[in-house]
């Protein structure tokens, strides 16, 4: 599992990222503070506080670079 903050700031922002995440296999979590939500979902991200940077944690401990380069305009 590899973690790394990203920011999801905007409607707009939330919507590509899902976009971006969900071609991917693997397990996403976004993780703030005490609350754990699957990153691939939309309604799971606006339940958090989107205005601070979140943690995404990678479930997969292969390819975390294609994952990396995919999601670069959110990784803070």
């Amino acid at each position: 599992m590899q973690s790394v903050q990203v920011s999801i700031n905007t409607v707009e922002r939330v919507k590509a990222f899902v976009n971006d995440i969900t071609k991917f296999e693997y397990d996403f979590d976004l993780v703030s503070g005490r609350y754990v939500v699957n990153a691939k979902s939309i309604m799971g991200i606006f339940s958090l506080d989107i205005g601070k940077p979140i943690e995404l944690n990678i479930h997969t401990e292969d390819n975390t670079d294609e994952v990396l380069e995919a999601l670069a305009a959110y990784v803070i």
